[in-house]
């Protein structure tokens, strides 16, 4: 009886079973991916993501629970209003010292 001794080596729902199991593991590894990603939409954390940090396409990416916001950069340098706080001064040692400036009595 010749059909006793078939081999299971040339039956082809094999296969279809080792492209499920294949399928299984892809979409496991890209489960994880999605997981670890920082901008997860399921995870409720902030995270801040930098795009090209110091080019001229800078963008700056915060989440902040279910919220994305995107800052990008125009490449001009900006200019703000203020004043003078102090002073930042680094030591041999890489220790940093702030030296405020003195304020005259009376102004804001």
């Amino acid at each position: 009886m010749r059909f006793l001794d078939h081999d299971d080596a040339d039956d082809p729902i094999l296969s279809v079973v080792n492209l499920i199991d294949l399928f299984l593991v892809v979409i496991g590894i890209l489960m994880i991916v999605i997981a670890r990603n920082p901008l997860n939409p399921f995870s409720s954390t902030k995270a801040v993501v930098v795009e090209n940090p110091g080019e001229s396409d800078m963008r700056i990416t915060v989440k902040d629970g279910r919220e994305l916001t995107r800052y990008e950069s125009t490449g001009t340098i900006g200019e703000g209003r203020g004043v003078l706080a102090g002073t930042t001064y680094r030591l041999p040692d890489g220790r940093l010292i702030y030296v405020p400036e003195t304020v005259a009595p009376g102004t804001p």
